[in-house]
């Protein structure tokens, strides 16, 4: 279960980044400050963060920092969807390879 914890951990952060992501299209800091899309990101990266540190409760960080490169997947898909961004293979490979990564480490 603490597993599913950190996956949903990674998928809020990923959300946060895209809020912060629609924020940088502020004209200048005034307008930053008046952006909703910054305080959503905020609020979405303290969840994130109170999240994982009640992970690390449970894991030992030498795994849990580690695998919240499960971010970067989020991150392909929602640029895909939302962003309407291309998806090259090169990015397809890199982002298997990271998940080779993390399920090597959620099985050590």
């Amino acid at each position: 279960m603490i597993y599913a914890y950190l996956v949903i951990m990674t998928l809020i952060g990923s959300f946060a980044a895209l809020f912060l992501k629609k924020a940088s299209g502020s004209k200048n800091i005034k307008a930053l400050i008046s952006n909703i899309n910054l305080y959503i990101s905020g609020g979405l990266y303290f969840l994130s963060g109170c999240i994982n540190i009640y992970i690390l409760r449970f894991l030992p960080y030498s795994v849990v920092f580690p695998m919240t490169s499960i971010t970067y997947i989020w991150i392909m898909v929602i640029s895909y969807f939302v962003l309407k961004e291309r998806i090259s293979i090169k990015k397809i490979i890199g982002t298997a390879l990271i998940l080779i990564g993390v399920v090597t480490l959620a099985r050590g």
